[in-house]
């Protein structure tokens, strides 16, 4: 076997996940695994999710990889790390990718990696494979795209790899390559439905300061619809699923191409319920048409703040008062609308805190999930923030999610701020469905009353 691919998150050690088990695969392996394949490569994949160390440690040991190849994210840290070393005792050479090793290269390389793939993973990984089975580690300058310890023990990283603009050349996902009906089981038991993933197009063209852009940067490419349709038709065929998730960072990015996507959904008569991200800036009431005639039921919104202020800091050029209207407008056309918060971002006061809070309640978006900021290296909220950034532990057992940042509140008070948006945004919600939830309302006013208190209590509670 050439490679072996796998990721690194496993279900049974997610807590939050384990509770709302949505899981789907890792799209990207399986893109690398057909692309691999394509190129005539022996290759195999481990997905992690359902997995254990121990058979992944067996996978390894029964096929005799040359190389083993781990996706990394800030999530999965010590799973990486741990899946390394199970490599490393079988004389594998150790390729990783993704967003994590690109940021944190030294470490990744101090602590047993051969190389690590920094973009784009298909066309730099059929270079490398054959390159290393060749030559072993020397001579990796001529190969873009990478970063490995030449030599002298110095940090090489060779030039970058342009991405390639025609991503229907790439083959569809290596969905075979693992249990795919296990995903859809768990969801049709937790949810009464079968649900696929697939993504129409790569990266995101904005800016926002916290997010990374590691693998594809700046870059926005999308398939034609024409080959996401012949991509729908073979799950079809295949797999016969109830849904689909549009896993795209903002999936009505191209108002043209949604058209004409929506026109061949109709055309080859795909009509699956589905659900996908985008921005206030890309709805309009004719998109949100179109995306209920083409079977959307549910569109997030990453709001993040209903604060302006702190939306232009973070310069998510998106306007609060706008997502508000679009919430009202998806909803409006029988699409539920679901939405992201951040709070503790650099520079947000509890003034901030209580617009967003006042935003929700004038929305009353169907689904809210909010969640404390965390600077990703590599991104300038990360550099706004690095001397101020604590950790909790060594590097390898720790990550950013884990971190302090010195004078922003405690995680206490966040923890009370993130319970009073919840409960202010219930309480709305049962005062304007009317006498039906009218038995609710003590409740829910003790809840908010108790929240707001703890804030208030914890207001000069700061992190050192």
């Amino acid at each position: 076997m050439d490679i072996l691919l796998c990721h690194s998150y496993f279900l049974d050690q997610d807590p939050i996940e384990k509770r709302v088990m949505k899981p789907y695969p890792p799209l990207g392996l399986l893109y690398l695994s057909s692309y691999l394949k394509a190129e005539g490569m022996a290759v195999g994949l481990h997905d992690t999710t359902f997995s254990t160390y121990q058979a992944v440690a067996d996978d390894i040991q029964k096929n005799s990889p040359f190389a083993v190849g781990i996706y990394t994210n800030l999530m999965t840290r010590r799973h990486v790390l741990a899946i390394m070393e199970i490599a490393k005792t079988q004389g594998c050479h150790i390729i990783l990718g993704g967003p994590e090793a690109a940021n944190y290269d030294q470490e990744y390389l101090d602590h047993g990696a051969d190389v690590i793939v920094a973009g784009e993973g298909e066309q730099t990984l059929a270079e490398l494979i054959p390159h290393l089975k060749k030559n072993g580690l020397h001579d990796l300058s001529s190969i873009n795209g990478l970063v490995f310890r030449a030599g002298d023990g110095a940090i090489k990283r060779t030039a970058p790899r342009l991405l390639h603009r025609q991503i229907d050349d790439y083959p569809f996902p290596d969905r075979a390559a693992i249990d795919l009906k296990r995903y859809m089981d768990i969801w049709q038991t937790h949810h009464g439905v079968r649900s696929v993933s697939l993504i129409t197009a790569r990266g995101c063209p904005y800016a926002c300061q916290w997010c990374s852009h590691s693998v594809f940067g700046k870059s926005y490419r999308h398939r034609t619809p024409e080959n996401v349709i012949a991509e729908l038709l073979e799950i079809r065929d295949t797999y016969q699923p109830d849904q689909v998730w549009y896993a795209d960072d903002v999936f009505t990015m191209n108002f043209r191409w949604l058209d004409r996507f929506a026109d061949l959904l109709e055309e080859n008569n795909l009509h699956y319920p589905f659900e996908a991200i985008s921005r206030e800036d890309r709805l309009t009431e004719d998109v949100i048409k179109t995306l209920k005639r083409m079977g959307c039921y549910r569109v997030w919104i990453g709001a993040e703040s209903g604060s302006q202020r702190i939306l232009d800091a973070m310069e998510r050029r998106t306007n609060a008062k706008r997502m508000r209207e679009m919430i009202t407008l998806l909803q409006d056309h029988g699409i539920r609308a679901g939405t992201f918060v951040m709070v503790g971002y650099e520079g947000e006061t509890f003034e901030d805190i209580s617009a967003t809070v006042q935003h929700l309640k004038a929305a009353l978006p169907d689904d809210v999930l909010s969640t404390l900021s965390y600077p990703i290296k590599g991104t300038p909220y990360y550099d706004q923030v690095a001397d101020r950034l604590v950790m909790q532990g060594d590097w390898a057992t720790t990550t950013e999610r884990d971190a302090k940042i010195r004078g922003r509140h405690s995680r206490r008070y966040y923890n009370s701020v993130e319970a009073w948006i919840q409960a202010e945004v219930q309480l709305t919600r049962v005062r304007k469905t009317g006498l039906s939830g009218v038995a609710k309302l003590p409740k829910l006013l003790l809840q908010t009353y108790r929240h707001r208190l703890n804030i208030w209590r914890r207001r000069h509670e700061v992190e050192a």
